[in-house]
């Protein structure tokens, strides 16, 4: 019976496979980005802390001259 509910019908279909192979690598690289995020926020927010005075934008120079419009 568990076979018919999922709908077994003598032998796996070669394109679910592949789906779900495919399926399966886009976790594991979702979560290998998600790991490397992590870190980089805890590297951001261990920075913050270790300067608590500072903000993270105050090394960036922006030339308001070059800037480009919004999109409205």
């Amino acid at each position: 019976m568990a076979k018919a509910l999922l709908g077994y019908v003598g032998g796996s279909d070669p394109r679910l496979l592949a789906e779900m192979r495919r399926l399966q690598q886009r976790v594991q690289d979702l979560e290998s980005e998600l790991v490397r995020i992590q870190t980089e926020n805890d590297a951001l927010n261990a920075a913050i802390a270790h300067h608590p005075g500072e903000s993270l934008l105050d090394g960036i120079d922006i030339d308001v001259s070059q800037a480009e419009p919004a999109l409205t």
